[in-house]
Parts: C-alpha cells; structure tokens; sequence
C-alpha cells in the first residue's frame, strides 16, 4: 500500500465528511468566490460559513485572502490527490466482492431456470 501522511489524509477526509464543506469545494471548482457568495445556498450564519472554511484551510484544501475589506477563497485541490489514491487501492477489494457477488447471482438465477424447466 501507498503510503501516506496520516495526519494530512484525516484532515481531507474529515473536511470532506460534511455536506456542506463539499458544497462549498464544488462551488470553489467553478472559480474563486467570495465569502458571501459561499454561504448564499446554505442557511447558516456567516460565522458557522466561517468556520468550515477554517476546516477546510486546515485540510489544505482552501486558502483565504483578503482583498480590501472582501475576503476571498480559493480552491487548492492537490491535497485530494493522496485521499483519491487510497480509496483507488482499496477500490480492487469492493470489486473483487461485487464481482463474486455477480458471479453468485448469476450461478443462482442459472439454478433456477433449470430447476422451472
């Protein structure tokens, strides 16, 4: 297995286990936005706004600045990559299960069209 910083790849993974964090990282892929315009879908305090782009600074994966009194944000995606290439190595094992999975119900659905003949 790839070896990976463990403390860098839980603060992906835990920026990344709130739906909100991950709207806000889908609507940074689109371009750079400003505070305001991050919270606009989400009913919540700019405060609360702010602290998940704390946690997602923290992860790497954001980085503020402030252009007069606007702040803005901007995506950093090169922390996603470890994150995606452990789930790739661990991906081999849940296709090796639904394909044994497959292959089982295909043998069954098999045992049964004998069985009705």
């Amino acid at each position: 297995m790839v070896k990976y910083s463990d403390s860098e790849l839980n603060k992906v993974f835990h920026a990344l286990s709130d739906s909100t964090r991950r709207g806000i990282l889908a609507r940074l892929a689109q371009g750079d936005a400003v505070v305001t315009e991050l919270a606009e879908p989400f009913d919540m305090s700019l405060p609360a706004i702010s602290k998940h782009l704390t946690v997602l600074e923290k992860a790497g994966l954001l980085r503020r600045h402030k252009d007069g009194r606007i702040r803005r944000c901007q995506l950093i995606a090169e922390p996603l990559q470890p994150a995606a290439d452990w789930i790739k190595f661990y991906r081999q094992f849940w296709e090796t299960k639904l394909d044994s999975l497959a292959a089982y119900l295909e043998k069954k659905q098999q045992n049964e069209d004998v069985l009705k003949k």
